[in-house]
C-alpha cells in the first residue's frame, strides 16, 4: 500500500496500533472499540461536518466540546505564524483582485448565495493576489475570508500583516477585518443563505450557522475551479518556472552522474545539492515540499523523507528516486527522477521503461472533453497492467502557481471523477515500487490544453503540453521496449529540454546533456 511501508518502519508497535484504512476506516475503528452508550468528545474546530457525520452513522453518540483539551494543558505552544502578506504581482496572476471577485461572485449567485465563507489559504491567496509565509513550502496566510454575492469581501486577519501597498491593489472591494471580530460579522447574515464547503471547512463554522439560524448551503468552495483553470499569465509565469527549475535539475543530475557513485554521498548530502542549484536563481523563494531522495528500499516508500536516523548511503549497485520541488516567484514545480547509481539490474531497467511507457501515454493521449482523471489514469497503468504490475497512488494531481503544490483540480487517479478542463496543470507521475529493493517514479507537470474538434461528434478535444524539462536516464531505458511513437515522443521531448535548457547551462552542464539524451 502507499503508506504500509512507512508505518512499519515508523511507528512502535508497542506504542500505536496501526491499520490500512482502506479496509477499515476510521469511523469503523472508533465504533469498534468504544463500549455501549460511550460518549466521544471532539474539536469541532478540528473536524469537517462530513467526518462527524461518517462517526455518527456507525451509531456514535459524538459531543461538541468548547475548548480542545490538549490546548489546556500545552504550556509551550508557539505563537500562530504571522507572516508578512506580499502582493502577487498582476503579470504573473493575469488578472486583478476586483476581476477575480466578480467571478467568484457569479458562482455564488448560481448557488442563490447572499455570500461563502471561505476557509482555505490557497483559495484566498489566490481571490487576492496575495502571498505570505504562514506554512512552510506553500506561500499563505492562514485565515479566513467572507465573500458577498456582490463582489465585496472581508479578510479576517491581524491589519499589521497587511502593508499598504498590498491593501491598495484592493481598491474597495476587500476590507481587513480583526479576526476575533469573526464570529459577530457572521451574526449579521441572519435570515441569509450562506455557502459553506462541507468537505473542506470545520464544523464549527456549521455549528456557528445554525445557532444564529442562517441557512447554509453546503457546496464546494467556488475559488477551487477558478483557481484550478490557469489564465494565459499564469501559464507563462509556470512554463518560465519550469524551465528555469530544469536548468537547476539539469545541474544537479550532471553533478549526480559524476559523483553518484563514489560511495562518499548520502542521501541528505543529495538533497542540500539539489537545494543549492535552486537557490541560484534570484526567484527561488522555498522548496515547494520536503525533497524525497531515496537510495535503494528507501526509494520504495513513496512519501519518504531522509533523517540523520535513515539517511542511507549512496553506493552503486540500485536506484536513486529524487521526486522535488520549487517554490519561484512566478511558479511552483515538482519533478521526479529516477537514476541508476552504477550498472542497473534486467529487472530495474525492464521496470523503468514500464513505467516510461505509461508516463509517455499519458502526455501524449488526446481526448475529449468531459472525460476525467480515472479514465485517463488507466492510460499511465496499461504498460504495468499487461506484466502484473501496478503502482499503489494516484498518477497525478493538480498544482498551483506559486501556491500549493496539491492544489485542488481534477485528479488522475482510480478517484478521479472530476473532467479534466483547459488550464489545469497536473502531475504525470506513475511509478513502480519493489519493497525492500527500490523505488522508480518518472514525474513531469502538464497543462491540459484545447486541441482541435472531433471530426465525428464535433466536441472539444484536449491534450496536454508538457511543462517539465529534465533528462531521463538513458542508462534505464531499453529502446527495444518502446514503440516507434514513443521513440518519436522522447525524441521530440529531448530536443525541446536541449532547446529550451541549453540558454541556461554552461558549456560543460550543456554538453553532457546533449550526450546524455542522444
Amino acid at each position: 500500500g502507499r503508506y504500509t511501508i512507512q508505518l512499519k518502519q515508523q511507528i512502535d508497535p508497542a506504542l500505536f496500533e496501526t491499520g490500512d484504512s482502506t479496509k477499515t476506516t476510521i469511523a469503523d475503528w472508533v465504533a469498534g472499540k468504544m463500549p455501549d452508550g460511550a460518549v466521544i468528545g471532539y474539536d469541532p474546530r478540528l473536524h469537517t461536518p462530513q467526518e462527524i457525520k461518517r462517526l455518527a452513522e456507525k451509531g456514535l453518540s459524538l459531543r461538541a466540546l468548547a475548548g480542545n483539551p490538549l490546548d489546556a494543558i500545552w504550556a509551550d505552544r508557539p505563537e500562530a505564524p504571522a507572516s508578512m502578506v506580499e502582493s502577487f504581482p498582476a503579470k504573473w496572476a493575469g488578472q486583478s483582485v476586483a476581476e477575480k471577485l466578480d467571478a467568484a461572485a457569479q458562482e455564488l449567485a448560481k448557488q442563490g448565495a447572499e455570500a461563502a465563507i471561505i476557509t482555505l489559504p490557497d483559495s484566498i491567496a489566490w481571490l487576492l493576489n496575495v502571498r505570505a509565509n504562514d506554512i512552510p513550502h506553500i506561500p499563505v496566510a492562514l485565515s479566513n475570508a467572507i465573500l458577498k454575492n456582490d463582489g465585496t469581501l472581508g479578510w479576517f486577519i491581524a491589519g499589521t500583516r497587511v502593508p499598504d501597498d498590498v491593501r491598495g491593489t484592493f481598491g474597495n472591494r476587500a476590507s481587513i477585518l480583526p479576526p476575533e471580530t469573526l464570529e459577530r460579522e457572521i451574526a449579521k447574515f441572519k435570515g441569509a443563505k450562506i455557502l459553506v464547503d462541507g468537505r473542506r471547512t470545520s464544523a464549527w463554522f456549521f455549528d456557528l450557522l445554525k445557532a444564529e439560524g442562517i441557512e447554509v448551503i453546503d457546496a464546494k468552495d467556488p475559488v477551487i475551479a477558478l483557481k484550478a483553470r490557469k489564465n494565459d499569465a499564469e501559464k507563462a509565469a509556470m512554463r518560465a518556472a519550469h524551465i528555469r527549475d530544469g536548468a537547476a535539475v539539469t545541474k544537479f543530475l550532471k553533478w549526480l552522474s559524476e559523483a553518484g557513485a563514489s560511495g562518499t554521498l548520502t542521501e541528505l548530502d543529495v538533497e542540500a545539492k539539489l537545494e543549492s542549484f535552486r537557490r541560484e536563481a534570484p526567484e527561488y523563494r522555498d522548496s515547494s515540499f520536503d525533497t524525497i531522495a531515496g537510495y535503494g528500499p528507501n526509494g520504495a516508500i513513496v512519501h519518504y523523507r531522509a533523517t540523520r536516523e535513515t539517511n542511507a548511503r549512496i553506493m552503486p549497485g540500485s536506484l536513486l528516486l529524487v521526486d522535488s520541488g520549487a517554490q519561484y516567484a512566478d511558479g511552483t514545480t515538482d519533478i521526479t527522477r529516477t537514476v541508476a547509481i552504477g550498472t542497473p539490474t534486467k529487472e530495474m531497467k525492464e521496470r523503468f521503461t514500464l513505467v516510461l511507457k505509461g508516463h509517455i501515454a499519458l502526455a501524449s493521449a488526446r481526448f475529449p472533453a468531459g472525460t476525467t482523471g480515472a479514465q485517463l489514469d488507466a492510460l499511465a497503468r496499461a504498460p504495468l497492467w499487461r506484466e502484473g504490475l501496478d503502482f499503489a497512488h494516484g498518477t497525478g494531481h493538480g498544482v498551483g502557481c506559486y501556491l500549493s503544490v496539491h492544489e485542488e483540480a481534477a485528479s488522475i487517479s482510480p478517484r478521479g471523477h472530476d473532467a479534466l478542463e483547459p488550464g489545469m496543470i497536473i502531475s504525470n507521475e506513475p511509478g513502480y515500487y519493489e519493497e525492500g529493493a527500490y523505488g522508480i517514479r518518472t514525474e513531469n507537470l502538464i497543462l491540459v490544453q484545447e486541441d482541435g474538434v472531433c471530426a465525428v461528434t464535433g466536441k472539444q478535444m484536449l491534450s496536454f503540453e508538457t511543462l517539465t524539462f529534465a533528462p531521463y536516464d538513458a542508462a534505464l531505458i531499453i529502446a527495444e521496449m518502446l514503440d516507434p511513437a514513443e521513440q518519436a515522443w522522447l525524441a521530440a521531448y529531448n530536443r525541446k529540454a536541449a532547446e529550451l535548457l541549453g540558454p541556461l547551462l554552461d558549456g560543460a552542464t550543456k554538453q553532457w546533456l546533449l550526450n546524455s539524451i542522444r
